[in-house]
Parts: structure tokens; sequence; C-alpha cells
């Protein structure tokens, strides 16, 4: 499984922290780890929480990954605007419980956590706990298991329901602000990680259009 990190300025200096977790757990289980920013504070590419709700669903519906880890001071606004894209479906993650739920559960492809609120003494401690409880077993069965099948049933209800209220994300790229899909996509390691992993033709032109012409003004 691929799995993308997006980290948003406010918490931009922790970067080093979340990927260090996430990467000694996602590894030896077979999962990749494409980060996609920011790197640190001082990064001359700035990324806000809508902005990581942008990239996500760019992401996501591209095939570029299969799952995207991502957060903010709280967790909230980029859980927020994770769910605002078509084919996103994130989790507020603060705790192992959380993570282990939203799995089995949920069975989403995104999670977004409070890399400010709570985030203490042996904070990695607890990030490294829910990336386990996250992607060591095996996603949707269910808990309790015998609600398994309702559970799998409510999903596909879901997922039908954001079909028929999201636009197709080629069609939201087209009409989102400029600046901010400009912004959102000017990473120094987007380009490189992004053509290497997406597999939908039309977003890729799409944002080579978008690239090429930010170029042209730079």
């Amino acid at each position: 499984m691929k799995i993308a990190l997006i980290i948003e300025n406010s918490q931009a200096a922790k970067s080093s922290v979340v990927h260090e977790a996430l990467t000694s757990v996602a590894e030896p289980l077979g999962h990749e780890v494409h980060h996609y920013g920011m790197y640190g504070a001082d990064d001359e590419s700035s990324l806000t929480y809508v902005m990581n709700g942008l990239l996500a669903g760019i992401l996501l519906n591209s095939g570029a990954a299969d799952f995207v880890v991502t957060g903010c001071g709280t967790g909230m606004g980029s859980m927020l605007a994770c769910n605002s894209m078509p084919g996103v479906f994130c989790g507020l993650v603060i705790d192992p419980t959380d993570a282990f739920l939203f799995s089995q559960i949920n069975d989403g492809n995104a999670i977004s956590m409070p890399y400010a609120k709570g985030f203490g003494w042996a904070a990695e401690l607890n990030l490294q706990d829910c990336y386990t409880k996250l992607f060591s077993g095996e996603p949707g069965a269910g808990y309790p298991r015998e609600r398994a099948e309702i559970m799998r049933t409510n999903r596909g209800i879901l997922k039908d329901l954001k079909a028929a209220s999201c636009r197709d994300m080629l069609d939201v790229l087209k009409r989102v602000d400029p600046a901010l899909l400009k912004s959102a996509i000017a990473g120094p390691k987007f380009a490189e990680l992004f053509e290497a992993n997406a597999k939908d033709e039309g977003i890729k032109a799409c944002l080579r259009e978008v690239a090429g012409a930010q170029a042209a003004l730079s």
C-alpha cells in the first residue's frame, strides 16, 4: 500500500517526528511511505489544512496514494477539508483505540491527527501505536465482528451517498481557486512523487498544465 504523508504549516516543525513514527511502523509491514511535505517550519512551500484536504483528494482519486495520513493542530480542520473531497473518507484519530475502530468499522482511506493538542511527552509512542493499530490488521473486519456485515453495507451506502453529493475530482480541479491549487502542488517533491505513482491520466494532465502555467509565471 502507498501511504501519503501530508503536514501543514502550523505543525511543520514536527514533520520528522511524524514521518519517523509512520515509517517505523508502515515499512516493516511492506507499505511505502511517500512524504509530500511540509518537511520543516522554514519550507518555502507552505501548506494549510485546507490544502491538506485538496492534496488528499488529488492523491487518492489519481491513484498516487492508497491511504493518506495528515493532520493539523487539533486534527479537525484537516479532517473536514479531506471529507469535502470526492472519494475521501477521513477519520479523526487521537489514540490507538480510535485508529483500531476507524480501521475495523469505517475502513476509510485517510486519517487526520492532532499534532499540537495533547502532543506532549512520548507523543511519538502514541503515533507509533496508532499506526500499528491502523495498518497491521485486516481493515473492515468489523467490531464487534458479529456486526461486520451491516458495517460493510453501511460503508457502501456512504460511498454511494458521497458519489451522489460530490463532483468528480477532475471537475473539482477545474473549479477550485487556481491560486489554492497551485500552492497545494508547489512542494519540492510533489511532481516527482505524483508523476511516478499517479494512474489517472486526466488528473495528471490537468496538474501538468497547472504546473506549466505556474512555471511560466515564475
